[in-house]
């Protein structure tokens, strides 16, 4: 069993990384269905959230079938980020983290989220003034360091630990890399090696597959991984990871059915939570993965990420569905014209 505070997590937890625009409630609750154990928020603007503004108010909403469930916050200022987490603990979170990974410019440039990394010191400073300010555990996500001459995340994590962080989840790049190149774990391993570590220590990066989350599982003794871009439009990957651990076997990918049912639901859910304009436009991001590997699925998509009308989408859908079981039954007998006309 995992603890975070006294929140008691299975063990070794696959995570579901908060992520701006994408870990909304509808595309929480379709992986909470398929595995994932402890999922945030996207994260939430402190100076934004103490405005009251609308936007930043509504990423609060979290569901009791959603827990156990953390909400992820950013700022610069720590008398803000204090007032921040007051706020949060209204909502009855159960873990409050702290976004200190964020490689976006318009977060790093005012010395928050990834750009927290250049003052080492104020992100010691800043975490400790919100460990005290709850009874809630404060946990961190971040990066290996600002570039490649800063990587001091062995010693940061081990401070952050000192001022009373319950859990630190790293991904293995710089802000520099962005999400460039190949994330390098190395260093996750080493924290975890660390004798005076005693929280959990969570790998982040590159998870794409089942035999890829095993790799890290044993090559770094992480607690956890945590999933991010390899879940868009792919919820099934936190059930195909647990299956790949106890029997060391592939699950067989989801059917075309079982594609389209989890996407209506997410649809609909996005459509309910958003509205129906903004429902539809940001479920745009997920169609290319939700239907992923489908021969000839290029036109499909277009209509799709254009169309504006809830039941066009759905009308598309069913071509593409009659579309996918052909292609299964007469794949060699099959020419793009027939999707174009």
């Amino acid at each position: 069993m995992i603890t975070i505070g006294d929140l008691n997590i299975q063990d070794f937890p696959l995570l579901l990384a908060p992520m701006e625009d994408v870990s909304d409630p509808p595309f929480r609750v379709v992986c909470k269905e398929n595995g994932a154990d402890l999922m945030y928020t996207e994260f939430i603007s402190s100076e934004a959230l103490i405005r009251d503004a609308a936007q930043s108010v509504a990423k609060l909403d979290i569901f009791e079938y959603e827990k156990p469930m953390g909400i992820q916050i950013f700022g610069h200022d720590i008398n803000v980020m204090r007032e921040t987490v007051e706020i949060t603990e209204r909502v009855q979170p159960d873990i409050i983290d702290i976004n200190y990974g964020c490689p976006v410019k318009k977060v790093t440039c005012k010395g928050a989220g990834a750009g927290i990394l250049k003052d080492i010191p104020k992100m010691v400073e800043m975490t400790a003034e919100m460990v005290k300010t709850t009874d809630l555990p404060i946990t961190v996500k971040t990066r290996l360091g600002w570039d490649e001459n800063t990587k001091y995340i062995v010693d940061v994590a081990e401070r952050l630990q000192d001022v009373g962080i319950q859990a630190i989840a790293i991904h293995g790049r710089t802000r520099k890399q962005m999400y460039k190149g190949e994330a390098d774990w190395t260093l996750i391993g080493k924290i975890k090696d660390n004798p005076r570590m005693n929280i959990p220590v969570f790998g982040n990066g590159d998870v794409d597959s089942p035999q890829k989350a095993e790799k890290m599982r044993k090559q770094y003794g992480v607690d956890g991984i945590m999933i991010g871009r390899a879940a868009i439009g792919n919820p099934w990957i936190f059930n195909e990871i647990k299956h790949y651990f106890s029997t060391g076997e592939l699950l067989e990918p989801p059917s075309i059915d079982e594609r389209i049912s989890v996407y209506r639901k997410h649809l609909d859910f996005s459509i309910e939570w958003k509205g129906l304009k903004r429902g539809l436009l940001e479920m745009r991001r997920h169609y290319t993965n939700y239907f992923k590997g489908i021969p000839h699925v290029k036109p499909f998509r277009s209509r799709l990420v254009t169309c504006d009308s809830y039941d066009g989408v759905l009308d598309i859908v069913e071509e593409l569905r009659i579309h996918a079981y052909r292609m299964i039954e007469f794949p060699y007998n099959f020419t793009e014209s027939v999707v174009l006309n």
